[in-house]
């Protein structure tokens, strides 16, 4: 349960962080949005080292489920696009796969 929280903050970190970007880029907004999404890509990094998994590649692999969720919210909450019943189709297909990754029963790493 600590990764899927995790997971959920570096989420929120990712997009911020990108979104900071995408501001300055696309929506013409100051170069100074540059520090904030820098500050909360790092965030996003170093939450994903916190997650209970053995294997780097495996935590990432779970932790898109939760990313493409998540960054449909943003689109909803932040952007006021409205997930369609297809993202959410999508987004509930990948958070299937999300938790068989996270929670299949698994003997320890030799």
């Amino acid at each position: 349960m600590t990764s899927l929280l995790t997971f959920c903050a570096a989420a929120v970190m990712e997009i911020a962080g990108c979104f900071a970007f995408w501001a300055w880029l696309r929506l013409d907004r100051s170069p100074l949005w540059l520090i904030p999404g820098m500050v909360a890509l790092a965030l996003f990094a170093y939450l994903l080292t916190l997650a209970e998994s053995p294997f780097a590649g495996r935590a990432y692999a779970a932790y898109g489920g939760i990313y493409i969720a998540s960054a449909l919210l943003w689109g909803w909450a932040m952007e006021g696009h409205r997930p369609d019943s297809w993202d959410m189709i999508g987004a509930a297909i990948c958070l299937v796969g999300m938790s068989v990754i996270l929670f299949a029963p698994r003997s320890l790493p030799a």
